[in-house]
């Protein structure tokens, strides 16, 4: 059910995992519509895929402090939003958990609180009260540990083209359900190789120079 790479042992390039957390995007988010909003920005370009380097809390942090500053300054019609994927740091559930505390104290730190926000993504997500195989965890799940960074007026402007947001979730589960644990896994393996390929044909990024490289 969780996202695993084959030889994991062996460090994920940055090209690979720009490219797997795309692939998951293009076939999870929004191929299985698990976000209504994720569409539009993927396809005008207003994506931004930054690989981390961070080996440790502080480091990533520091990192995540960078981007934060960026998407605050950005223009919103070139970068809309900013996955921060971050493949060697907080791979344990619980820790990342633990570690979103920290995340959001930063946000207010930075006197960023009010104008973004940052929501999280994890191969082992699991919501409080689930079992680790329930397909209503797939919403959350991710190649790879990753913080979204959103705009709060992308969304404000959601919730008013999605008054309801159960109705969201509700879909996602009955679609989640549909898919199957089975069909999941094919997903899930379809990202695996789509990341392969990718990254020997890689896209040209629009903006993703990470000032913290692998």
């Amino acid at each position: 059910m969780s996202f695993t790479l084959p030889n994991s042992t062996v460090p994920p390039t940055p090209d690979v995992v720009i490219q797997h957390t795309r692939a998951w995007v293009t076939r999870a988010v929004v191929g299985l519509n698990l976000c209504p909003f994720a569409k539009a920005p993927l396809v005008k370009g207003q994506v931004r895929f930054v690989a981390s380097g961070a080996r440790d809390l502080p480091a990533l942090l520091l990192h995540l402090a960078d981007e934060l500053r960026f998407l605050a300054q950005a223009d919103p019609a070139e970068t809309e939003t900013t996955l921060l994927i971050h493949p060697h740091v907080l791979s344990d559930f619980t820790d990342f958990n633990q570690a979103l505390e920290a995340v959001d104290s930063l946000v207010d730190a930075l006197g960023l609180e009010g104008e973004l926000q940052v929501a999280s993504f994890h191969p082992q997500y699991q919501f409080a009260g689930t079992d680790a195989h329930d397909m209503a965890n797939a919403t959350n799940r991710s190649p790879y540990p990753t913080l979204h960074l959103l705009r709060e007026d992308s969304i404000d402007r959601a919730v008013e083209a999605f008054p309801e947001p159960e109705a969201i979730v509700d879909a996602n589960l009955r679609a989640l359900d549909a898919l199957g644990a089975e069909g999941w896994a094919a997903l899930v393996e379809q990202c695996r190789i789509d990341a392969i390929q990718g990254s020997e044909h890689p896209a040209q990024p629009k903006a993703n120079p990470s000032p913290h490289p692998l």
